[in-house]
């Protein structure tokens, strides 16, 4: 047999790789025995625009599309569990693991990204573990206990390969009607203080950034969701502040999400005092601040204040907005415009771009980017954490009254009446992953009681008679002296009635949904009047029934 030739080109590529990956090993940001902030400062300055940039922006997403090009980087992604398996677990660790690598090996300074998810009660993703909700949670009145829960989440978490979770919520539920109370620790700011010592604590110190949210006073008056907040500074101080500035002093939170609501007039993504003279002077906060998916571009749609996306970034990053949250992959034009057009002072760039990378060095992203598959099966849905998760249930439920000493059922109970589709649902709550062999109430008494002890009906169910619009076939005007189908209307650019109106159009019907815009050219979104005229002809079959 002849000898085969050398590959010498083969010898002379491998060489080269590691003579580079050698020469790379050597920057000083690669260096762990220096300093996070000397590292942080020598991988700053060796960043193009366009790789500080990408560390300033997040989004949920993956590698899968090739038309997405993260050769510059990113801060970090939302990666999604494409896995319902009792396996899930390790595939999402193998999942993220390969992503990771792209960024340390494949792009030019090798950043490693910070993968980010949903833990407030629980990692959001299958096989995960739920815990009782937040406001269960804080009605156990126990911190030590909590404290366990959020280390039982975070070692889930971390196991996976995800170092942030968008968690917890320190706002106070201080109306009912607010669609997240459960999501809270209640209205009492002390008490949301030290459950949010716990819950980020215990994250914090297993290597998992917590964040804290939503910055600050996210409902108003009626539980309006993400409304306007005017709040004087003693009331911010003594009872919106606490929580806050709790879990960053005392318990280490690395970064605040900001809130979608305005506050004094000011969008809170863009509320220089709140960003930089109480988070970051004040309170001394070192971490980054990223908003609320979607709310940097929010000035221009929903606070009206600015004119385009590219000067809400701006004015977000100049008031203390360190990251970009965003919700898809091709959001990221308009901000990129801002940098590329150079509106934002390149000092505020800079000091943005530091507190994130002292963050990923911080975590030993750098050194340790991967994590073992093996640990994130294991504590998959762990059977300690279960039963974690069945004692904090206990120690959240309240009875404020037992009537007839009615409570525990008796064994010799003969029949029991389960009214309702909640006991049917089993819902989890809010930012849930689909759990783990899910229990309903109504399978539980049925297990409990048996199949023939327990009878179920629906109820009327959570959702009222369904009502239908008025169709336009039904409704006729005058125009001209013929009856025309649809209504006559007029706009008027009071909230009155009052004088001539400013336009004077038809309408099909009345079924509006202007919500963050206006009726018509020239009118404010929040002020004006509108008439509708004409005559409703009522279909033969029998009564009808009319609401406003």
């Amino acid at each position: 047999m002849r000898p085969r030739p050398f590959p010498w080109s083969v010898l002379l590529l491998v060489v080269s790789r590691a003579v580079a990956a050698q020469g790379s090993a050597s920057l000083p940001y690669r260096d762990p025995h220096r300093t996070v902030a000397k590292r942080a400062q020598d991988l700053l300055r060796r960043m193009t625009p366009e790789e500080k940039f990408w560390q300033l922006f997040m989004i949920p997403g993956d590698l899968d599309d090739p038309a997405h090009d993260y050769s510059h980087g990113i801060f970090g992604l939302q990666v999604s569990a494409n896995d319902s398996t009792p396996d899930a677990a390790r595939a999402q660790a193998v999942r993220i693991n390969a992503i990771q690598r792209y960024f340390v090996e494949r792009t030019r300074l090798g950043i490693p990204i910070i993968p980010f998810a949903e833990a407030l009660h629980g990692l959001a993703q299958p096989g995960a573990t739920a815990f009782p909700q937040a406001i269960a949670l804080a009605a156990t009145w126990d911190t030590a206990l909590v404290a366990q829960v959020a280390g039982a989440i975070a070692r889930e978490t971390e196991s996976r390969g995800v170092r942030q979770v968008l968690s917890p919520v320190l706002n106070l539920a201080r109306d009912v009607r607010w669609g997240r109370v459960e999501e809270t620790y209640g209205e009492d700011p002390v008490l949301a203080a030290a459950m949010g010592r716990a819950f980020v604590g215990a994250f914090e110190r297993a290597g998992v950034v917590t964040t804290p949210k939503h910055f600050v006073a996210n409902v108003g008056d009626g539980g309006r969701d993400s409304y306007p907040i005017d709040a004087d500074e003693r009331l911010l101080s003594e009872t919106y502040f606490p929580p806050f500035e709790s879990v960053i002093r005392q318990a280490g939170a690395r970064s605040v999400m900001t809130a979608y609501n305005s506050v004094d007039g000011a969008p809170a993504t863009e509320n220089h005092w709140l960003l930089t003279d109480v988070l970051k002077r004040h309170w001394g906060f070192s971490g980054f601040v990223i908003s609320d998916a979607a709310a940097t571009g929010g000035a221009t749609v929903l606070h009206m204040t600015e004119l385009s996306t590219a000067t809400a970034a701006q004015h977000a990053l100049e008031a203390g907005l360190d990251v970009v949250f965003q919700s898809s992959y091709e959001q990221y034009r308009p901000y990129w415009d801002a940098f590329r057009r150079g509106l934002i002072p390149a000092a505020v760039i800079d000091s943005a771009v530091a507190r994130v990378l002292r963050v990923k060095l911080g975590l030993g992203l750098f050194e340790h980017p991967y994590v073992l598959p093996d640990s994130a099966a294991f504590w998959n849905g762990h059977a300690t954490h279960r039963a974690l998760a069945l004692e904090a249930a206990r120690e959240g439920i309240v009875l404020l009254r037992n009537e007839r000493g009615v409570l525990p059922l008796r064994d010799t109970l003969r029949s029991v009446a389960v009214i309702g589709v909640d006991a049917v649902e089993a819902r989890l709550g809010g930012y849930s992953g689909p759990g783990n062999h899910v229990v309903s109430m109504l399978d539980g008494f049925r297990a409990k009681l048996g199949s023939g002890a327990v009878r179920f009906a629906p109820g009327p169910g959570r959702v009222a008679r369904a009502l239908a619009t008025v169709p336009p076939a039904a409704l006729r005007s005058d125009s001209g002296g013929l009856s025309v189908p649809g209504l006559a209307a007029q706009y008027f650019d009071n909230i009155a009635l009052d004088g001539a109106p400013r336009i004077v159009r038809r309408d099909d019907g009345v079924d509006v949904g202007w919500t963050l815009a206006s009726p018509g050219p020239g009118f404010a979104r929040d002020w004006y009047s509108a008439r509708w005229s004409g005559s409703l002809v009522v279909p033969a079959g029998g009564a009808r029934l009319l609401g406003v």
